[in-house]
C-alpha cells in the first residue's frame, strides 16, 4: 500500500526509458508515426515518442556485394556462362535518399531481385549484340555498358552502382574445343609462315653468298688470266731479245745464226721427253721435215723481231 502512490512515476519513468534507441555507426534509423514517416535519426542515443513513434527500418549505408552466376546468348546463337560480383550502396545520407531507400521495396529482398534482373537483363541485351569470339575482349566494355543504363534505375532507388567485376567468362564445351582448335591451327599458321619466312632469308642469303663468291671468282680468274698473258708477253720479249742477243754476237764472229734455230729445236725435242706425261707428240725426223719446221721457227723469230 506504501508504493501506491509511485506507480504513475514509475509507469511514466519506464514508458520515457522505452522511448530511448541507439543507432549504430553507419546505419541510419527511419521514424514513422501511426504509420506514416516522420524523420530520420543518425548514430547515436535517440529518442522516439514511446507507442506512437515506431522505427520503420534501419537503412546501412555501409558498401554491399552481392555475387552473380546468369547465362547469355551472343549473336551467333553461343551460350556464355557469366560470374560475376556486384557492389553497391546506399548513394548518399541526405533525407530524400533515405527515404527512397527505406519506401521503395518491401523488403531488401526485393531489391535485391531487382537489382540483379536488371543488371542481368543490361548484360543480355549487350552481349546479344556480339559474336561469341569478341566477348572475351570485351569484359571492360560490358562493365561500362551496364553502368551507364543501371545507374539511373539505381539513383531512383537511392542507390549507387560502386563496381561490376566480370570474374570468370566462359562457353559450352564444344565451343570452348573450338575456340581452342583456332587458337592452335592459327599458332600453326604463324609458325609455318615465320619458318617460311626464315627459309626465304636464309636461301636468299646464301643466294647472295654464291654470286659474291662467282663473282669474286670470276674477279680473281680474270686477274690471274691477265698476270698469265703478262707473263706469256714478258717471256717471248725476254726470248727475243736474248735471240738477238745472242744472233747479234755471232754475226760479230762470223758464225751461222741458223744454230741458234737448232739448238732451239734440239731444246724442245729435249724437254717433250723428258717431261710429257704420257702425251704423244708427231714429229717428222726426217732432214726435210726438220728443214721445214726450221723455215717456220726463223719465219716466227722474223715476225717477232718486227712486232718488237
Amino acid at each position: 500500500m506504501e508504493f501506491l502512490p509511485f506507480w504513475p512515476v514509475l509507469l511514466i519513468l519506464i514508458l520515457l526509458f522505452s522511448g530511448l534507441f541507439t543507432v549504430n555507426q553507419a546505419t541510419i534509423a527511419v521514424i514513422t508515426r501511426f504509420g506514416k514517416y516522420v524523420g530520420i535519426q543518425m548514430p547515436g542515443l535517440r529518442f522516439k515518442i514511446p507507442l506512437i513513434d515506431q522505427i520503420y527500418k534501419r537503412v546501412s549505408i555501409q558498401n554491399r556485394s552481392v555475387e552473380l552466376e546468369f547465362q547469355a546468348v551472343t549473336i551467333d546463337q553461343a551460350n556464355v556462362y557469366f560470374k560475376s560480383m556486384l557492389l553497391y550502396a546506399v548513394q548518399n545520407a541526405d533525407v530524400e535518399t533515405i527515404k527512397k531507400v527505406a519506401f521503395k521495396f518491401i523488403s531488401d529482398r526485393d531489391l535485391m531481385q531487382a537489382l540483379v534482373r536488371t543488371i542481368e537483363g543490361n548484360i543480355r541485351a549487350f552481349v546479344a549484340t556480339k559474336k561469341q569470339s569478341e566477348i572475351l575482349g570485351l569484359r571492360r566494355d560490358i562493365v561500362e555498358f551496364v553502368k551507364e543504363h543501371v545507374d539511373a534505375s539505381l539513383e531512383d532507388w537511392g542507390y549507387h552502382l560502386l563496381d561490376l567485376q566480370i570474374n570468370d567468362i566462359t562457353f559450352d564445351q564444344a565451343i570452348i574445343e573450338s575456340m581452342s582448335k583456332v587458337v592452335a591451327s592459327n599458332n600453326l599458321k604463324a609458325a609455318a609462315e615465320n619458318e617460311g619466312q626464315a627459309l626465304l632469308i636464309t636461301k636468299t642469303k646464301s643466294a647472295e653468298a654464291e654470286g659474291n663468291a662467282i663473282k669474286i671468282a670470276a674477279e680473281a680468274e680474270r686477274q690471274a688470266a691477265q698476270l698469265r698473258g703478262q707473263g706469256v708477253a714478258l717471256f717471248r720479249e725476254e726470248v727475243a731479245r736474248g735471240m738477238s742477243q745472242a744472233a747479234s754476237e755471232m754475226k760479230q764472229a762470223n758464225l751461222d745464226t741458223n744454230v741458234i734455230l737448232f739448238s732451239m729445236w734440239v731444246e724442245a725435242i729435249k724437254n717433250f721427253a723428258e717431261y710429257g706425261k704420257g702425251n704423244v707428240i708427231f714429229l717428222d725426223g726426217g732432214s726435210d721435215g726438220m728443214e721445214k719446221t726450221m723455215k717456220q721457227i726463223m719465219a716466227m723469230t722474223q715476225l717477232e723481231g718486227k712486232n718488237l
